[in-house]
């Protein structure tokens, strides 16, 4: 080893959560064997790592970029494989899921050097160097403004400057809640954002409540009628058990028009024009349906299948007059979004609207599609509202085509967005 050690960079040190980063070892020996890793310490409490074993080149160098990774969570050259194949620490408890809750604070990465190839014990190990870099989704000067007008209850994110700015109303999926980090990544893209909270609400007695349509174009309304938006350029993007609510919304409303919608990993078999509450009864109908791995790991995706030919039970997708992206991995175990986005085409087509469709179908993918470099989670546990009670969920996909998709996803999504929602002279806000 050199006798001033070697150098770790990591540039930028501090970026959104979709940008690349360049990981770089200086000052090596030649030809010189070191374990890369990766940690992140979880708002939850649960460590996430990943690591990769590289010799240096006759310069001293492993450029993670460039370099071929020879084992590790990842192998090959992978730029960012020291994120996107982030898993829980061997000792960790199983069903263990990465999301971020509070997003005015980073992800803290330490990224650390050690002597040879390794495979484990990295926290009993005394690292060569370390280096600590932030990865966000709230890019400066995005404003955060909670919101509750009326019955609504949100997030609402501004980009800066003057405005006024397309929007999107985001719909996360059914483990209730708010979900903030999505709606702060657009937002540090250049669009007002709603995370619209609308699953697991409670009314005055502390009871569940199930929103009805009424509460959704309250929200639209809200978020059109915003000084810092443009009111003809609003989209409504929604995931999981947010799609149904998304597509009833652009088929069959009076009031909500959105300018285009996003999918991610959802279906539009729902009761036509029927609420939440319409759903649940739905699935709840079919719970002799539900099947479970050999692990006992839940599997919800045949709870809406077969596709019914009952056009009374799906939303009427030749009712719907603006653009829509559909995301969908083929081996979601959560939601029929595969066989769902087929029916759609096919109604599409036979309806005379299905110039409006694009459709993003990925093999290997699950159903959690997250942001760009996200772990990939396979399963894990997951809260019923109702019952109060924790199943451990099979969402499917494997690590590196579901890293994949989600990286090409999230990218085709804000040129989709761009596309429909800004005019073409604009200026990229956050880019």
């Amino acid at each position: 080893m050199a006798e001033e050690g070697p150098v770790l960079s990591v540039h930028p040190s501090s970026s959104l959560v979709d940008e690349k980063i360049e990981v770089e070892v200086k000052r090596l020996p030649a030809d010189y064997r070191i374990t890369l890793h990766a940690l992140i310490h979880s708002e939850d409490g649960d460590d996430w790592e990943a690591f990769g074993r590289y010799t240096s080149d006759s310069s001293g160098t492993v450029k993670v970029s460039r370099d071929k990774c020879l084992g590790g969570t990842f192998e090959g050259v992978e730029a960012m494989g020291l994120l996107w194949s982030m898993r829980p620490v061997p000792e960790s408890k199983p069903g263990r899921r990465f999301q971020k809750k509070n997003v005015q604070t980073p992800i803290k990465v330490v990224f650390s050097v050690y002597e040879e190839h390794l495979a484990k014990g990295f926290k009993h190990r005394t690292p060569l160097t370390s280096v600590t870099a932030e990865r966000w989704y709230l890019a400066p000067e995005v404003q955060r403004v909670e919101v509750t007008v009326g019955e609504i209850k949100g997030t609402l994110f501004i980009p800066p400057g003057s405005g006024p700015f397309p929007a999107v109303l985001d719909l996360w999926g059914g483990q209730g809640g708010r979900v903030e980090y999505r709606s702060a990544l657009l937002a540090s893209h250049g669009y007002v954002s709603l995370a619209l909270e609308y699953v697991g609400l409670q009314n005055a007695a502390g009871k569940l409540q199930h929103v009805d349509n009424t509460y959704f174009e309250t929200a639209f309304t809200f978020l059109q009628k915003h000084p810092n938006v443009r009111p003809d350029r609003v989209a409504v993007m929604g995931m999981s058990f947010g799609v149904p609510v998304t597509l009833g919304l652009a088929a069959y409303s009076e009031f909500v028009e959105p300018r285009c919608v996003v999918c991610v990993s959802g279906s539009h078999i729902m009761p036509v024009k029927g609420s939440l509450a319409d759903v649940y009864a739905a699935l709840q109908a079919n719970i002799d349906k539900i099947r479970y791995d050999e692990k006992m790991r839940i599997i919800w995706r045949d709870l809406l299948l077969p596709v019914p030919d009952d056009p009374s039970k799906k939303v009427k997708m030749g009712e719907i007059k603006c653009p829509v992206l559909l995301i969908a991995g083929e081996d979601d175990q959560n939601c029929p979004a595969p066989e769902s986005a087929a029916d759609m085409k096919k109604m599409m087509e036979e309806a005379g609207n299905s110039h409006l469709l694009t459709v993003l179908l990925y093999p290997g993918t699950g159903h959690l599609i997250e942001s760009p470099y996200s772990p990939h989670v396979r399963f894990s546990d997951f809260k019923l509202l109702e019952a109060k009670t924790k199943v451990v969920v099979l969402w499917g996909g494997e690590t590196v085509p579901h890293s994949r998709a989600q990286e090409e996803s999230w990218q085709k999504t804000l040129v989709f967005l761009e596309e429909h929602l800004y005019d073409n002279s604009r200026e990229v806000a956050g880019c």
